[in-house]
């Protein structure tokens, strides 16, 4: 179970490494992500989930629809990611 204190994107990070290292691969789905979050407890809205995977948290996308951005994932193809490290 997740911390519900964590923010969304600390609980991203945390399933997005489970869902890689799981796969043993660096490529995960919005669907993994979102039924991981789920089954994870997580309180965080689908639509919090996808914002931050698509656009807050996306290294390469434009940046100018949230103050603050972060390069934590980068889009591979259409629902497609990958963590960037």
């Amino acid at each position: 179970m997740l911390n519900n204190n964590l923010t969304c994107r600390e609980q991203l990070l945390i399933i997005v490494k489970q869902i890689t290292n799981h796969k043993g691969e660096n490529e995960f789905t919005i669907i993994e992500l979102l039924d991981a979050m789920h089954k994870s407890g997580s309180i965080f809205k689908e639509s919090t989930i996808r914002t931050h995977i698509t656009s807050r948290c996306c290294a390469n996308v434009t940046k100018y629809h949230h103050q603050t951005h972060y390069d934590d994932y980068i889009r591979i193809s259409r629902g497609i990611y990958a963590l960037n490290k």
